[in-house]
């Protein structure tokens, strides 16, 4: 379907959903996807894309911008030399085989599956965010050998179970083992990477009906979200930066955590017919 009033008002939503997820990702240093995939969601909805492959969509076009925001963000923090490369390099086989048996589950899985299971563990995040200390620690480093080999897959198979990267899950883990939090942020960028390109080269394969899927869909990623959302962020997220640097940022997280935690229950709302 390519009519062209469709393409208008997808764009404007699309233009409107990269801008908002660029300034929050800037201020907040929250990944994209947790902002993404519930808007992705509604704007679908609202033109009409509605299926049992719906949070399919979304989650494999979330992931796909991760891609790029990731790569760009891994490239500037290795500047500074904030990544720990050490727990990338032992973390990502486990994360890369996470991510891959996460994108052939969600293929599996109806749209009111994906939207429970996206709803509980963003119910999970958004209170972490609102409530969560800094100086909560699980342990003083981070986990080896068997422990590593069982949480590492973990982490990516929910990744993209919630079609996002590394930073809901990846950042308050290492901060939980003692990674100081600039040095997590930086190392989650890498998480997303590899959370992200096995999951969408997937997801490029995945056959979707051709009635419930918005113009320009590649598998189960709309190019159109894509290059709008891209293009957005990389002009807002430096918005983002300015504010935070301006002002507090500290009860603004608490505040989006709260408002996630609201994104949340409502998702558990429709996943559950209500």
């Amino acid at each position: 379907m390519s009519d062209p009033m469709l393409l208008v008002q997808m764009l404007v939503l699309l233009l409107l959903t990269g801008a908002v997820a660029g300034v929050l990702a800037g201020l907040l240093g929250v990944g994209g996807g947790i902002v993404l995939v519930p808007a992705f969601f509604y704007v679908f909805s609202a033109l009409g894309f509605e299926g049992p492959q719906l949070m399919q969509m979304c989650l494999a076009t979330s992931l796909a911008t991760i891609i790029v925001t990731s790569v760009r963000s891994v490239l500037s923090h290795n500047k500074k030399g904030a990544v720990d490369w050490d727990i990338l390099r032992t973390w990502a086989p486990g994360i890369v085989v996470g991510a891959a048996l996460g994108m052939l589950t969600a293929a599996s899985l109806r749209s009111g599956t994906l939207q429970l299971i996206f709803g509980i563990l963003a119910l999970i995040v958004g209170l972490y965010m609102a409530f969560g200390r800094s100086s909560w620690r699980l342990a003083d480093d981070m986990p080896r050998g068997v422990k590593r080999m069982a949480v590492s897959p973990l982490l990516g198979f929910m990744s993209v179970l919630m079609g996002i990267g590394g930073g809901s899950f990846g950042v308050p883990f290492m901060s939980l083992h003692g990674v100081a939090i600039h040095r997590a942020v930086a190392t989650a960028a890498g998480f997303g990477v590899l959370i992200a390109v096995p999951a969408v080269i997937g997801f490029l394969f995945v056959p979707i009906d051709p009635s419930a899927r918005p113009p320009f869909t590649i598998g189960a990623v709309n190019s159109v979200a894509f290059v709008v959302v891209i293009a957005m962020t990389l002009l807002t997220a430096p918005l983002g930066v300015k504010l935070a640097h301006a002002m507090d940022a500290g009860p603004l997280k608490k505040a989006f955590g709260v408002f996630l935690t609201l994104v949340a229950l409502n998702m558990l709302r429709k996943a559950m017919g209500y």
